[in-house]
C-alpha cells in the first residue's frame, strides 16, 4: 500500500473499482480505502473483547492467488503482543492464513468480523500453526480517526521498559513478576511530568493490569494524545497511583530494553570507583561509580567494565560504600541500573 501508485479493489461479482487511500497507520497495519460504489452486500461488525479462547473463528483471503479461500481454527489467545508491533494487542488462532490472507476477515461462529488477519510466526514464510489478527475494535477506532482527520494518533508515556523477572521481582519487593519496570524517563516527557521515575514498576493502567512488560505500550498505543491516564506503580514494594497525561507516539515510542536473565551464585563482584567531573558531563549523570572490573555474579548477569552504576534497587549510589549498605541488606538478589554506550537498564544479580 505504501509504495503503490495505484489500488484497486476487486468485488467476488468480478467487479473492480479504482480506490482512493482516505489515509494509513504504519503503527497498526491498517489503511483506509474509499471506492465510488453503491448496495454493496456488507458484513456484520462484531467485538474482539467477547472472544473466548477456545472459540472457533473463520478467515477468508486469497492465499497464494487463490480467490475466496476460507480456513477454519480457534483462538488460541488474546492480546497478544508481538516484539515489532508493540501497538497491536493480537488475537492469536491456527487458522491457517498463508501469502494472500493479509488484509482478509477473521469470523467468529456468530459471521460477525472480529479481526482482520495480518501476519504469522514462521520459518518457512508459510503457515506453521501460529496466526496474528488485528482486533476489529482497534481497526474500528483507527479507520473512525483516518476517516475523520485523514490519520491515526496514538498515545506515549516517554519511558524506557524491561520485562520483570523473578530476580527483579525480588530485588524490587514485588509478590509476583509482572508489570513493566521503568528503566529510563524521558526528561519532559508525560511521565516525567506524572512523576515516574527509574525503578518504578508499572502494574496497571486505569485499572487494567500490566502482567507483561508489552502490555504497556499496546495500553497506552490506543489512548489519544492528551488523554488522562491513571497509572498504579510499585515502588520498593509500596503500590501508589499515579495521573499522567499522554503525549504524541508520532514524536517518540515507548522503548523496551532488554537485559540478560543469565545470573551467577555469590558476592557481587565489582570493582568500582567515583565518576570524575568530565566523566559526568560526558554521561549525563549527576552521580553513579564506574565499573572499573567485573567479576562473579555481577559478570555472569552481564555488566561489564566500563559501565557506570547508577542504582541499586532503586536507590541511587555515588559511593561504594553506599553499595556496599545495600548489597548487606539483599538478601537474594540486586537490580543494578547501568548505563551503557547512552542507555539504561535493569541488570538482575542473583548474589545468594
Amino acid at each position: 500500500m505504501r509504495d503503490a501508485n495505484e489500488v484497486m479493489v476487486k468485488l467476488t461479482a468480478r467487479r473492480a473499482f479504482q480506490a482512493k487511500v482516505l489515509g494509513t497507520d504504519p503503527k497498526t497495519d491498517v489503511a483506509v480505502l474509499k471506492i465510488d460504489a453503491k448496495n454493496l452486500p456488507v458484513v456484520p461488525i462484531g467485538s474482539a473483547r467477547n472472544l473466548k479462547v477456545g472459540e472457533w473463528v473463520l478467515a477468508i483471503g486469497s492465499p497464494y492467488g487463490f480467490d475466496n479461500s476460507v480456513s477454519a481454527g480457534v483462538v488460541s489467545a488474546k492480546d497478544r503482543s508481538l516484539p515489532d508491533d508493540s501497538y497491536v494487542p493480537f488475537i492469536q488462532t491456527d487458522v491457517a492464513v498463508n501469502p494472500g490472507n493479509s488484509g482478509g476477515p477473521l469470523f467468529n461462529s456468530r459471521g460477525e468480523v472480529v479481526g482482520i488477519n495480518s501476519q504469522i510466526y514462521s520459518q518457512t514464510g508459510s503457515y506453521q500453526g501460529l496466526s496474528f489478527a488485528i482486533p476489529i475494535d482497534l481497526v474500528t477506532k483507527v479507520k473512525d480517526q483516518i476517516v475523520a482527520t485523514g490519520k491515526a494518533s496514538h498515545a506515549r508515556l516517554g519511558i524506557a521498559i524491561q520485562e520483570v523477572n523473578q530476580t527483579l521481582a525480588d530485588s524490587f519487593k514485588l509478590d509476583k513478576p509482572e508489570g513493566a519496570l521503568v528503566a529510563s524517563v524521558e526528561k519532559g516527557s508525560p511521565a516525567d511530568k506524572a512523576g515516574l521515575k527509574s525503578g518504578d514498576v508499572i502494574r496497571m493502567v486505569d485499572g487494567q493490569p500490566i502482567i507483561a512488560s508489552s502490555d504497556l505500550p499496546a495500553l497506552i498505543g490506543q489512548d489519544a494524545p492528551g488523554q488522562k491516564v491513571t497509572l498504579e506503580r510499585g515502588r520498593q514494594g509500596r503500590p501508589e497511583e499515579l495521573t499522567a497525561h499522554l503525549g504524541d507516539a508520532t514524536e517518540k515510542a515507548i522503548k523496551s530494553a532488554k537485559a540478560d536473565d543469565t545470573v551467577g551464585k555469590g558476592k557481587l563482584g565489582l570493582a568500582l570507583r567515583q565518576l570524575q567531573p568530565q566523566e559526568k558531563r560526558d554521561a549525563g549523570v549527576d552521580g553513579g561509580l564506574v565499573v572499573e572490573d567485573a567479576g562473579g555474579a555481577a559478570a555472569m548477569a552481564g555488566v561489564q567494565p566500563g559501565d557506570v552504576l547508577l542504582a541499586i534497587n532503586g536507590k541511587p549510589v555515588t559511593n561504594i560504600e553506599q553499595v556496599r549498605e545495600i548489597v548487606a541488606k539483599s538478601a537474594k538478589s540486586v537490580a543494578l541500573l547501568i548505563q551503557r554506550d547512552g542507555n539504561t537498564i535493569f541488570v538482575p544479580v542473583r548474589i545468594g
